[in-house]
């Protein structure tokens, strides 16, 4: 007889973020910097749902720089072709990812 245990899941699994995550409505864009550089915005991000975290794992999917500041991760140029499915890899619904192209 073989009981779940913490040892059976993964050390970053939490369920509460995952619940937080599929239920998310995320809004994604491009924002026009000086001297026009391109910027992904991504926001509508709850409380539960660790943006600095997101945003490195981010940075690092789509290989460019950026942050996460005032409830939002902003990412260095334009990702609005890949985001859709890094953003599902991550947890979020797709059908509550809205991209503005």
């Amino acid at each position: 007889m073989s009981d779940l245990n913490d040892d059976n899941l993964p050390d970053d699994f939490d369920p509460m973020d995952q619940l937080a995550r599929s239920e998310q409505t995320i809004t994604v864009k491009i924002d026009t910097r000086s001297f026009g550089k391109e910027m992904t915005v991504v926001e509508g991000f709850g409380d539960d749902v660790d943006i600095s975290e997101l945003a490195s794992t981010l940075k690092s999917k789509l290989a460019c720089g950026g942050t996460a500041k005032n409830g939002q991760i902003q990412l260095q140029g334009d990702h609005l072709r890949r985001i859709e499915e890094v953003l599902e890899g991550e947890g979020f619904d797709r059908e509550n990812i809205d991209v503005k192209r």
